[in-house]
């Protein structure tokens, strides 16, 4: 069952990498976004605090439906919940899209 999740995660990569990404390199929308998430999942029969269920070690709090790590997970906003909770809130491609733009250095003027 383990490696279902971890060939699950890998065939999602992108969105991994989005909420890793997101994690690191904070941002107001994306972090309220996250926080209404993870307050869904903190009630849900599904979270596993104690990493029993995650597709990768030590990733817990983590959802035992898919596996995934909650830090990450609820910062993808292309991701959905796996139990319907919360849908994504934008495409892959729009998330690319507001992420890069937000990156990209100021110009002084």
């Amino acid at each position: 069952m383990k490696i279902n999740k971890l060939l699950n995660a890998v065939k999602h990569l992108d969105k991994v990498y989005e909420g890793v990404k997101n994690s690191i390199w904070k941002d107001e929308f994306v972090e309220e976004i996250a926080n209404d998430r993870y307050s869904k999942c903190t009630s849900c029969a599904m979270l596993d605090v104690k990493g029993l269920h995650c597709a990768m070690p030590k990733t817990q709090p983590c959802c035992a439906s898919c596996g995934c790590s909650l830090a990450f997970k609820v910062r993808s906003l292309s991701s959905s919940c796996p139990l319907g909770t919360w849908t994504a809130v934008m495409t892959q491609d729009e998330e690319d899209n507001l992420l890069a733009n937000k990156q990209k250095p100021k110009k002084n003027k």
